[in-house]
């Protein structure tokens, strides 16, 4: 029997063709000589990121039940789709007045790479989707987090979503939330109660799930500028089991030291090492250390991932010194790519630990994905090209250094070079 993710009738199977993808490289016979080259000709010619317009229409598609592959239905046909569905529900076409038109509107979000937050949320009201629907979108079309009851307006929508309540259910709800008084509440319509309580709990105090993600990037880090530190350590003590036994030959041959002149001097040769602390690490550190291979400009900073050829696949997920310093400093808010990428190397620097690949790679699923769904995120998901980069490097036999070899590789192969 053909398989499923082999059949164009059934193309719109994301996750199983990604798989497939990964599998291709990682399954086979030469990944263990070969596994930065296999992983990087997957991520060139197999793993594709999924546009958000192609989540939309595989969404319209199975719900309308249409036939054959999901490619082929004409634009014109998803725009009535969705144009019908919020008519039928009573929803506008932004959250805020707009002039624009809602054919227009669905035109661009059928045919773009991503859209804002706010888009899935109008479309859970306007195509009359589950909770699950769109925490779905959120997760695996704008790889975010999922919905947030920590913020009120997410708050109001999962309440509607999940009791089947529309847009102006909705309207209603945000219009007593802006003019609630937490000492006064009003009086809550059945099935209410709950949300109002939360509602009330929110105004004035609006922390979400940031603050845990926060929480998170944090010990992330503090675990791995222990591992950097412990490496820079090895390196350190290697270099110095070198240059002392070149001085200890040095030494046997002359005779101008007494014995105990010579242990005193190799002894001053061992102590001039300097051992680094976890605070003395700092972002460069890790930088150099994941992106040891990537070029740099004349002032030390990272070439730019447009100048990549996986630059669809990597950009917005390099952890760069400057982004973890953002995230640091609370200037970006964190994502979960920089606690995949966080996770990634401080699993991957345990290699010692943990020699066998799967266990290593089931470890490593389990631990982020307890992560993930801690700040609300989801879990890892095969489809996304980085997300699935990140388990293949885990498979092979040294995961930093394929990492760095597959980042080189994607400079290198950039045509003209």
């Amino acid at each position: 029997m053909k398989d499923e993710y082999l059949d164009p009738e059934r193309s719109y199977e994301f996750t199983q063709k990604a798989w497939n993808g990964m599998y291709m490289a990682v399954d086979s016979e030469y990944f263990g000589q070969m596994d930065a080259e296999l992983i990087y000709e997957s991520l060139e010619k197999q793993l594709e990121p999924v546009p958000f317009g192609d989540y939309l229409k595989r969404y319209l598609y199975a719900r309308a039940g249409l036939t054959g592959s999901y490619r082929e239905v004409p634009l014109k046909d998803y725009q009535a789709l969705i144009m019908g569905s919020f008519r039928d529900r009573l929803t506008p076409p932004s959250f805020t007045p707009t002039t624009a038109r809602l054919s227009a509107l669905s035109k661009n979000w059928l045919t773009q790479q991503t859209v804002k937050r706010q888009v899935v949320l109008l479309l859970g009201f306007g195509l009359g989707m589950s909770t699950a629907d769109v925490n779905d979108f959120l997760h695996k079309a704008l790889h975010e987090r999922m919905l947030d009851r920590g913020d009120p307006t997410e708050a109001i929508c999962e309440h509607c979503y999940t009791a089947g309540k529309g847009y102006p259910a909705f309207e209603r709800l945000r219009s007593v939330y802006e003019t609630l008084d937490p000492k006064h509440p009003p009086a809550a319509q059945a099935g209410e109660e709950d949300l109002l309580r939360r509602l009330c709990a929110l105004k004035g105090s609006e922390p979400g799930q940031t603050d845990q993600a926060r929480k998170h990037l944090l010990r992330l880090w503090a675990e791995a500028r222990e591992m950097i530190a412990g490496m820079h350590n090895s390196a350190g003590e290697e270099a110095c089991e070198r240059l002392t036994e070149a001085l200890r030959d040095r030494l046997s041959r002359s005779d101008r030291l007494s014995d105990q002149e010579k242990l005193e001097r190799l002894r001053q040769e061992r102590t001039r090492r300097h051992i680094f602390t976890a605070e003395e690490i700092t972002e460069n550190d890790l930088e150099q250390i994941l992106y040891a291979a990537v070029p740099t400009d004349r002032h030390g900073n990272l070439t730019p991932i447009r100048d990549s050829t996986l630059a669809d696949h990597f950009e917005g997920k390099r952890l760069s010194r400057k982004r973890l310093n953002d995230l640091l400093h609370r200037r970006s808010p964190v994502d979960r790519f920089d606690l995949i990428t966080l996770s990634f190397f401080i699993a991957a620097a345990k290699v010692d630990e943990e020699p066998n690949s799967k266990k290593r790679y089931i470890r490593y699923i389990t631990q982020t994905n307890r992560i993930l769904a801690d700040c609300g995120m989801g879990p890892l998901y095969v489809t996304n090209p980085y997300e699935c980069f990140v388990l293949m490097c885990l498979l092979s036999v040294s995961p930093l250094e394929t990492f760095s070899e597959v980042w080189e590789k994607s400079y290198e192969n950039q045509e003209g070079d």
